[in-house]
């Protein structure tokens, strides 16, 4: 705790050391450099400017709020990372999300650290943290890779290197970028997920994808199934057919008509029992009035 204090207040001294314009430190062969590099100062948000480089491109609003709500409470407990840029302008490198949230608890000033980078320095900096900090998803990092290797041309074996990631798995996000637009909408918004969309990336025809896509939007296919439904279409079977296969499969266990008819009884309503293909299911029971759902509720509790 004191050693926290000391650097806070420390931060505090250095904010007016940056603030003097005989003391513009532009890099760390300058006067103070040593001083301002990696400490962490109080700067002011309206002095800060949003990273072009940002990978993250969707902020969830509930969260984000959660975020501003302990931010008022305990302050900024992990502070943002930031480049000198003209006097007294500064550019995100990361934190935007901290950031973002400061300004809604209306804070003017935010702990951050400094660092003097060229655009690819920054670049890598940027991507490389958000990648390893936040909850980017699967697509964004994606797309963090490949701009890695279109920008600043590191191989997957250099970015497997930077981010502590097998050469594997940063292949398996940007072949993600291969599928269909829609598909990556999808995955983005979760409405399946990373292991939904490998297994249809093994489909080259992209109107074919977005068919098993849809398949199993509609019917809540698991990763597992999505792998069946994928194996069926090459072995011949149209998106349709290859689903009609994978919907045809029995389902883990059946309740028999006796089992049926005793819940029916002993509710005195016609009940509804269904099971799915993963042994999952629901019991419906139908009620006519208030009078009726009292009668039932009373039935359960005994």
């Amino acid at each position: 705790m004191t050693k926290a204090i000391k650097k806070q207040a420390l931060g505090r001294g250095l904010s007016a050391l940056l603030k003097d314009p005989e003391n513009d430190i532009k890099s760390v062969e300058d006067k103070n450099a040593d001083k301002v590099v990696g400490n962490i100062i109080e700067l002011e948000i309206e002095s800060i400017e949003i990273n072009p480089f940002q990978p993250r491109s969707n902020f969830n609003e509930e969260t984000l709020q959660e975020l501003s709500t302990s931010i008022k409470e305990l302050g900024v407990i992990q502070p943002i990372t930031v480049r000198k840029m003209e006097y007294n302008k500064y550019q995100l490198i990361s934190g935007e999300r901290r950031l973002r949230a400061s300004k809604l608890a209306g804070l003017t000033h935010v702990p951050a650290y400094i660092r003097i980078a060229n655009d690819n320095d920054s670049l890598v900096m940027a991507l490389v943290e958000n990648i390893q900090r936040h909850d980017l998803d699967p697509i964004e990092i994606a797309l963090s890779y490949q701009r890695l290797i279109d920008e600043i041309q590191l191989t997957q074996e250099q970015m497997s290197d930077r981010v502590g990631k097998k050469r594997s798995t940063i292949a398996n996000y940007l072949r993600l970028l291969k599928l269909d637009p829609v598909i990556q909408t999808g995955i983005r918004d979760g409405f399946i997920s990373m292991g939904h969309g490998r297994a249809i990336i093994n489909i080259e025809d992209q109107e074919a994808q977005a068919d098993i896509y849809q398949k199993i939007v509609s019917s809540n296919l698991s990763v597992r199934e999505t792998e069946a439904l994928v194996k069926n279409y090459h072995e011949g079977l149209n998106p349709t057919e290859a689903a009609k296969a994978i919907e045809a499969k029995p389902t883990s266990f059946n309740i028999a008509d006796e089992e049926k008819k005793a819940f029916t009884s002993f509710f005195g309503a016609k009940v509804d029992v269904k099971v799915d293909r993963k042994g999952k299911g629901k019991i419906t029971i139908p009620f006519s009035s208030e009078e009726d759902f009292n009668r039932i509720i009373k039935l359960i509790q005994g």
